[in-house]
């Protein structure tokens, strides 16, 4: 388990390099493996995820704990509904 912000993570996507709409596909792949509750930190440099991923989130109804900047991409904290 890891920290971001003052947030554990259970598991972590890495989705640099994939465009629209793959982030969110593998994201909402990787969160039906996960427990109610579990938090994953998704990596991804797509331009259109700060828009698709909390699009995503409030129509899935999971959470976006947290958004941060890391090596040239946007990392996002998502717990699992």
């Amino acid at each position: 388990m890891w920290r971001m912000s003052g947030t554990n993570w259970d598991h972590e996507l890495d989705a640099r390099g994939l465009l629209c709409p793959l982030p969110v596909l593998k994201a909402r792949k990787r969160l039906q493996a996960l427990a109610p509750g579990a938090v994953l930190r998704m990596l991804a440099d797509d331009p259109a995820a700060v828009i698709d991923v909390p699009h995503f989130c409030a129509e899935a109804g999971h959470t976006l704990v947290d958004t941060a900047e890391e090596d040239n991409a946007q990392v996002y904290l998502i717990r699992k509904a």
